[in-house]
């Protein structure tokens, strides 16, 4: 008996199923009166003495008109009632949201039917790619480095021997439905003179988490995705405590992501600590499963190699028919990236890959104003060169595009980049391999969406 629990006052469910109802009575009156069933005789001659009485003559053809109206004002309160039904459930799962159905409808299916991709990096980069792609798909995986060695991540690492959360912390984030207020709590940091100084909630929810499920980083992760209601998922390149290890252009070799970053020395050769460390499962199939693989943006060495130099992640990468996407910094790196055109970057990851799969690069080709080159040459740090020429000389179709965000840091803009990005998996891809006429409806969609946020974002 426990649907007479949806006859509970309060419900605001009763009247619009008895809206519904009626309508269903209209409709069926109607149809009788229009056809002249015999059983129902009763419905029919009362009908037929109120006609009578009213006008003094009967006609058939006024007996079908009256059937005909009550055709169609039953079909609009089934209408009527069915819409406020589904609305008032709506209101009651997802309370605050102000789609329209069909808006709310429309935008589930795309997401839903959406590519698979999975984005490969880590740092500020990758989860400012991450909040354009969650307009495109929901079917996202982030491939995230776990090297890190400093700061609050650092701090975890070290007293609980857990792999850094910090990257994966900014991706969630990234693809949290509801981001603003979840990057406010999530970011948050301590600054007290307590134990906790230093420290990032986000930091620590994920620690706990991962704590809850038995010490497993996975699961912790898993459970904090349904928490945050983030669209796609989140993995470590590798669940073990690893250090990054570089040989630089002096011979020397320095151990640590930090010390890395502050070496004078051009890297050479990124390895791990200790070497061939066991890939994520959930990681590579999410590879071996994509439509497209974007590497980057983000550190070259320090974030995107980090994870791609992980046995299995690479072989994985190497293997996988999806389409291959590199996205190049905008700017070079102090410490890494000193010197390097877009050409250099593609290299780098051609010698650390042992072999050429890219399909795309993307590089901006949009320059960054006089004041914000200096400020950033203050610090090392110089725009990125195209080099389309060059790169295509390898092979590699070169996809230039403006990609730079609206503000003083020269960063890409998330709109922007992810407009870009699904253009070339449903060029390459979906669309070589028979797309159906509803994905290209989606992606159109799609790309008109991700121009009016980017118009927002100007």
């Amino acid at each position: 008996m426990k649907w007479i629990k949806w006859l509970y006052p309060g419900l605001n469910l009763k009247r619009w199923l008895f809206v519904f109802a009626l309508g269903v009575i209209m409709a069926c009156v109607g149809v009788t009166l229009i056809f002249n069933y015999q059983f129902v005789g009763l419905i029919e001659a009362l009908v037929f003495n109120f006609i009578n009485y009213v006008g003094g003559e009967y006609y058939q053809s006024t007996m079908t008109a009256i059937g005909a109206f009550n055709v169609a004002a039953g079909i609009l309160l089934m209408f009527y009632g069915a819409a406020r039904v589904i609305k008032t459930v709506i209101n009651a799962v997802m309370p605050g949201e102000k789609e329209s159905l069909r808006e709310l409808i429309f935008t589930q299916q795309k997401l839903h039917k959406g590519p698979s991709v999975v984005v490969i990096g880590g740092g500020t980069g990758l989860s400012v790619l991450l909040r354009g792609i969650k307009l495109i798909t929901n079917n996202c995986t982030a491939v995230v480095t776990t090297a890190d060695d400093g700061g609050s991540s650092g701090r975890l690492r070290k007293e609980m021997g857990i792999i850094p959360p910090g990257d994966m912390r900014n991706c969630l984030v990234a693809l949290a439905d509801t981001e603003p207020l979840m990057e406010k709590v999530m970011q948050y940091r301590f600054h007290d003179s307590s134990s906790l100084s230093g420290h990032n909630l986000g930091n620590l929810f994920i620690a706990a988490m991962s704590d809850v499920e038995g010490g497993n980083m996975e699961e912790g992760l898993a459970a904090t995705c349904e928490i945050l209601k983030v669209r796609g998922h989140v993995w470590p390149s590798t669940a073990e405590n690893i250090q990054l290890k570089a040989q630089m252009d002096d011979g020397s070799t320095v151990i640590g992501e930090s010390a890395i970053t502050a070496s004078p020395h051009k890297i050479v050769k990124l390895m791990t600590e200790p070497e061939n460390p066991k890939a994520s499962q959930r990681a590579v199939d999410a590879i071996m499963h994509a439509d497209a693989i974007i590497l980057g943006p983000g550190s070259l060495y320090t974030s995107v190699l980090a994870s791609l130099i992980v046995p299995g992640i690479k072989e994985a990468v190497i293997h996988s028919k999806a389409v291959k996407i590199y996205v190049c910094n905008v700017m070079t790196q102090p410490g890494e990236t000193d010197g390097y055109g877009a050409y250099e970057h593609v290299q780098a990851l051609i010698r650390h890959m042992g072999t050429q799969c890219l399909d795309y690069v993307v590089v901006n080709e949009q320059k960054a104003s006089p004041d914000q080159i200096a400020k950033y040459g203050k610090e090392g740090s110089e725009p990125v060169t195209p080099d389309v020429e060059k790169i295509e000389k390898l092979g590699i179709d070169c996809v230039p595009a403006k990609l730079l965000n609206d503000s003083d840091l020269v960063r890409h803009n998330p709109q922007k980049l992810a407009k870009t990005i699904i253009g070339l998996i449903y060029r390459l891809q979906l669309f070589g391999r028979g797309i159906r006429f509803f994905d290209y409806f989606f992606a159109r969609q799609t790309m008109q969406e991700l121009r009016k946020h980017a118009k927002k974002e100007s």
